[in-house]
């Protein structure tokens, strides 16, 4: 990693101000922050091992772990009980009654007493220095609430990860939000989010109406009172993608995923103490970015229709959620895909071929803006 800070760049993207400065970690010589990685876990004790390892070999970092088993039925109890027995760094809350997800996840963030904080899935991997990287980064910038970076998903096998970070990204908060509002996606999956303890306690925990999309509304609090930051470069995280997990069973359709999304963006919007003209800036955008993807995936299976009536049901999200759908791009490519249009044959041809295109191109700009800096 570059020792010298070299200079900052200012970046204004669509409204947003980022600010990129050359990453440097905290010299190694004073006492380490302390960092609380609440692993909450039912039925994972296959998991658990390979996720504890992953944090307790964290450098530069004085780490706990607490794990929560939310009455498991598998081996948990055993595996938990050998963890904490072989590091006193190890604690472990065991539920009697399964009490589900967010009252697990609210009973770990609110225990915390350290630095810092973050939720790690017991499913899920920190990659080597992850924890070093995003403290060194809020160390040197009191202001920041939250830290994330690019999570690696995979199956399988854990992958090979990068290490190296050249820059961090930082954002005053309400820049965060509108462009996290911009995307309409949650920037953050969680397992690569660091979260300053004082500041997740001052905004609070999941909440349980929104057992979905509650990690995107939580981002959005904590970014309303703090600012936000983001390694550059290196992994942060594994996530561990497979059929059992919620996102992909519960809420699996596009349809529920982007109602559930919705939900979130509302929900901190109506408890908010925005100025109201901001607030009906930030709908605006999330609505029409919600309309725009539901009508990019209807576009995207129109040659294999699926059978269930589910493009029909994303058709009608998009004319719900956005009362100017019908001056999109992406609308009047719908319509020529459907012959509902008023132009030639000709003009419908083209107009698809430069929709197609259109769409293609923005997915990608949108991930590669992701990928590189995280927004």
């Amino acid at each position: 990693m570059p020792g010298n800070s070299g200079s900052n760049t200012i970046i204004h993207d669509g409204g947003e101000v980022m600010k990129i400065q050359m990453a440097r970690l905290t010299p190694v010589g004073g006492p380490f922050p302390t960092v609380t990685v609440v692993v909450p876990s039912y039925n994972y004790a296959r998991f658990l091992p390979a996720c504890v390892q992953s944090v307790l070999d964290q450098p530069a970092v004085d780490v706990r772990v607490h794990i929560i088993d939310d009455a498991s039925t598998d081996h948990t109890v055993r595996v938990c009980q050998e963890l904490a027995a072989q590091d006193p760094r190890v604690a472990v809350t065991r539920h009697s009654v399964n009490r589900g997800h967010i009252a697990t996840y609210n009973e770990g963030l609110a225990a915390a007493e350290t630095d810092y904080v973050v939720l790690l899935s017991a499913d899920d991997l920190l990659t080597p220095g992850s924890l070093h990287r995003a403290s060194s980064l809020m160390e040197r910038n009191p202001a920041l609430g939250l830290v994330y970076g690019h999570p690696v998903e995979f199956t399988g096998e854990p992958p090979q990860t990068h290490s190296g970070s050249r820059t961090w990204s930082t954002w005053r908060g309400r820049s965060w939000i509108r462009a996290q509002f911009r995307r309409g996606l949650s920037i953050i999956y969680c397992p690569e989010a660091v979260v300053r303890t004082s500041v997740q306690h001052q905004v609070g925990y999941y909440r349980p109406e929104l057992p979905h999309s509650g990690d995107l509304e939580m981002w959005l609090r904590i970014a309303e009172v703090s600012d936000v930051g983001r390694i550059n470069g290196a992994d942060q995280a594994l996530r561990r993608a497979h059929p059992a997990s919620m996102m992909r069973t519960q809420f699996g359709t596009v349809v529920r995923d982007l109602q559930e999304r919705q939900r979130a963006y509302l929900s901190f919007l109506q408890a908010s103490g925005l100025p109201r003209a901001t607030k009906q800036e930030l709908l605006e955008l999330v609505s029409r970015r919600q309309c725009e993807e539901a009508l990019d995936w209807v576009i995207s299976q129109m040659d294999n229709p699926p059978a269930d009536g589910s493009l029909l049901a994303a058709v009608e999200y998009a004319q719900s959620a956005y009362a100017g759908h019908r001056g999109l791009p992406l609308w009047q490519a719908y319509q020529s895909r459907t012959g509902s249009g008023c132009r030639t044959p000709v003009a419908d041809g083209v107009l698809t071929n430069y929709g197609t295109w259109s769409r293609n191109m923005g997915n990608r700009i949108r991930w590669q803006r992701w990928r590189r800096f995280g927004i």
